[in-house]
């Protein structure tokens, strides 16, 4: 039986909303409760498939987006230092073993308008193998830029040692267009030789 209630936004119908309220919960409960997601697979799956709506997997829709999330953040980094992992952090410098093969070496450079860095050095020199390494560090900076070499000067024709004009180890220099245009002397500490050799090279970049 319906019984009409006043209000201030008009006629509330109470009691018929109370009695289909009352017959739901009891049609509801004799056929096994309400919908959950804690129910067990079997009814999850029937209770989803009668009504027609997938069940929601929240951590596997977490795990796609995270997944999602990352592939963007590497394709952002990529974009950002695309050439980051093939570049060197290290070039060995290569031996000059004589005259004839500075020659070409010069000759190679001066087409490609290069300077050549050459490191005169000595095996039994300690400041020479302690800076040998930090210069090939330096080569992988001007990589595609700067060609470094090195001669050891107990092991190649005295010619060759004369024609750098060198008498102290280690000397550092620069070569350009066939000449020696500057040199280091590397007698004090070893990050003030990098910086000033950097600094040399740098100012015959084209």
């Amino acid at each position: 039986m319906a019984a009409l209630t006043a209000c201030s936004h008009g006629i509330v119908y109470t009691g018929e909303f109370h009695n289909r309220g009352q017959h739901q919960q009891q049609q509801a409960g004799s056929s096994g409760g309400f919908f959950s997601l804690n129910n067990s697979p079997s009814s999850s799956s029937s209770s989803s498939s009668s009504s027609g709506f997938p069940l929601f997997d929240g951590r596997r829709n977490r795990e796609c987006s995270g997944k999602r999330i990352s592939r963007k953040r590497d394709l952002r980094a990529d974009g950002f230092w695309p050439d980051l992992r093939a570049r060197p952090t290290s070039v060995e410098m290569e031996p000059i073993t004589d005259s004839e093969q500075l020659d070409q070496i010069l000759l190679h450079a001066q087409e490609l308008a290069q300077p050549v860095v050459i490191d005169w050095m000595a095996s039994w020199c300690r400041k020479c193998i302690y800076l040998k390494p930090k210069l090939e560090k330096l080569a992988a900076e001007f990589d595609t830029k700067a060609k470094f070499y090195f001669v050891d000067v107990n092991k190649v024709p005295q010619t060759l040692v004369k024609r750098g004009n060198i008498s102290k180890m280690p000397t550092i220099q620069v070569w350009k267009d066939g000449e020696m245009k500057e040199e280091v002397i590397g007698g004090h500490k070893g990050w003030l030789v990098v910086e000033e050799v950097q600094a040399m090279v740098q100012k015959f970049l084209c």
